[in-house]
């Protein structure tokens, strides 16, 4: 076994002024220990999929059907119906080749090695229409927001090179899903969701690089449930791993703060993934620092061989002044990638 977690990984999201500043920060950083740059998901993407509340206000066939301070739920007017939904383009893929448009200047001036990869995150399909869509039309929309989103996945994927290119799907909402906590609009829930999982690794071109962030949540720094171990990540892993038709580049994995216990990590011994499939562990949390994550990757390491290190989720919702310590905190505790 390794004596040092090897590189780290970056979710996502950065709190910084722009997608200049997110990559700056991590070039002088953490730029040798990471093999893949996200863009910081700044601006209106700095809270996950709340940006998208605004595309599904714009399409005329929805109205609101529920409103709080936090959301509104949007369903179908009373004289629509589900075929003329016309969803208009989500952001996603401008917002990936503006920023592209950056990291290419930046590598170019040699900011970071010319074998970096420019990471675009996406959110499973579920969990927007989780959050903003009614539920009595939740089952219908799901199909137009996936193909909705994959014709921008296919407009970033025909606009950067691909072996430029790395594309993550964020999954969070199924396991809510999972656990019970959300409900479910679908039936055999474990089987419906790898499926999907599934459909959405093998939209990825094999020449791009693909990863899955496999998530409990991170609202108000708190899961929305805690896992009782490592089971469900690792069987939701190995359904991923083996249920695609091309390659899974890496796969990341949360570990809560309070757990550094044989319990929660052992079911980590029975992960099938391929040998070149690179696993990071979101051990490192800024309230217990340094002291904390090396106890999480002490046990860790008695139940897998080979990790890199990342925090649980994106950085996005701490204080921006933290960033440059979080960030030197994965450079500290594992080994640059060679």
């Amino acid at each position: 076994m390794t004596n040092h977690p090897c590189g780290a990984h970056l979710v996502g999201s950065i709190p910084l002024a722009n997608t200049h500043a997110a990559l700056d920060t991590v070039a002088r950083v953490l730029g040798k220990h990471v093999q893949r740059l996200p863009d910081g998901e700044t601006g209106e993407r700095s809270n996950w999929i709340r940006w998208q509340e605004k595309v599904f206000a714009n399409v005329e066939a929805l109205e609101v059907t529920y409103s709080d301070p936090f959301r509104s739920v949007f369903g179908l007017k009373r004289d629509r119906s589900i075929d003329q939904i016309e969803l208009p383009p989500l952001g996603y893929a401008d917002a990936a080749l503006d920023s592209f448009s950056i990291f290419s200047t930046m590598q170019q001036e040699g900011r970071f090695a010319d074998g970096m990869r420019f990471q675009v995150a996406l959110p499973t399909p579920l969990a927007p229409v989780q959050f903003y869509i009614d539920a009595t039309i939740q089952s219908d929309f799901e199909p137009l927001y996936e193909k909705k989103l994959l014709e921008e996945l296919g407009i970033i994927a025909d606009s950067i090179p691909h072996d430029r290119l790395a594309v993550q799907w964020d999954t969070a909402v199924e396991f809510g899903v999972l656990e019970g906590t959300f409900p479910a609009f679908f039936g055999d829930k474990i089987s419906a969701i790898l499926a999907r999982l599934t459909r959405l690794g093998n939209a990825i071109p094999d020449t791009i690089e693909l990863g899955f962030h496999l998530c409990y949540g991170d609202s108000g720094h708190k899961h929305f449930v805690e896992p009782r171990d490592t089971t469900l990540l690792v069987n939701v892993a190995n359904g991923i791993a083996g249920g695609i038709d091309r390659a899974l580049n890496w796969l990341h994995l949360p570990v809560p703060r309070d757990r550094s216990d044989d319990e929660y990590f052992k079911p980590l011994s029975d992960l099938a993934l391929n040998e070149n499939t690179e696993l990071y562990l979101g051990l490192i949390h800024m309230t217990d620092g340094a002291a904390g994550a090396r106890r999480r990757i002490e046990t860790a390491k008695r139940f897998v061989s080979k990790f890199g290190i990342a925090t649980e989720c994106g950085f996005g919702r701490r204080p921006g002044e933290t960033v440059d310590e979080l960030m030197q905190m994965h450079a500290d505790l594992a080994d640059p990638i060679t």
